[in-house]
Parts: C-alpha cells; structure tokens; sequence
C-alpha cells in the first residue's frame, strides 16, 4: 500500500533546508539558461532587422550569416539541453534521497 502524504506533511517537508536548498539550486540554473535561450533565440530577429547589412553578408559562399546564426540555434538548443539533463541528475538523486527519507518515517508512524 502507498502511503498518503497529507498536507501538513508536505507542507513540513516543503519548509525543510534540504527541499529549499534543492529548490534553489533547480532555479539558479533554469533561470538563467531559460533567459539566455530567449535572449539567443531572439538574436536572430533583432540582429536581421538592425543590421541586415551584416546578417546578409555572405559566409560560406552563398551562405549568409543570417543563415549560420539560424543554424547556431539547433547546436546552442542541444548543448543547453544535455546541460541540463546533467545537472537534472544531481536534482533527481537529491529528489530521490528525499522522498526515500520521507518514506521511510511515514512507514515508521505507521507501525
């Protein structure tokens, strides 16, 4: 059987050290990668609209830079996505860790 954890429960386990520190840690890395994916990704628009001239430039033959920057994003995409599956893993064990823990004393009040 699965134990229930009921609200007061969750509400001391969200006020734990741990569970905050593990929050924390979370945003200091979604945060800012999300904001550097929506600035990266907005580059592209705003680059091409302020300076045409230097995104129309040819690259690599008819390869424009516009184009490259274009390109860029895919890579820039899988390299922040492999970031964070990295970091995600240090989250799970903690998350992990937790809930262990957690089950472990609900089993405990129930005996």
């Amino acid at each position: 059987m699965k134990p229930h954890v009921g609200q007061a429960r969750w509400e001391a386990l969200a006020a734990e050290p741990e569970f905050r520190a593990l929050l924390r840690a979370r945003r200091r890395f979604v945060i800012p990668a999300t904001l550097f994916f929506i600035a990266y990704y907005l580059a592209l628009p705003v680059s091409v609209g302020f300076w045409p001239n230097v995104m129309s430039r040819p690259v690599l033959g008819p390869v424009t830079a516009a184009y490259c920057f274009g390109l860029s994003q895919f890579a820039m995409a899988w390299i922040l996505l492999g970031l964070y599956l990295r970091r995600a893993r240090r989250f799970d064990v903690a998350a992990a860790q937790m809930r262990r823990r957690e089950t472990h004393e609900l089993l405990d009040e129930q005996r």
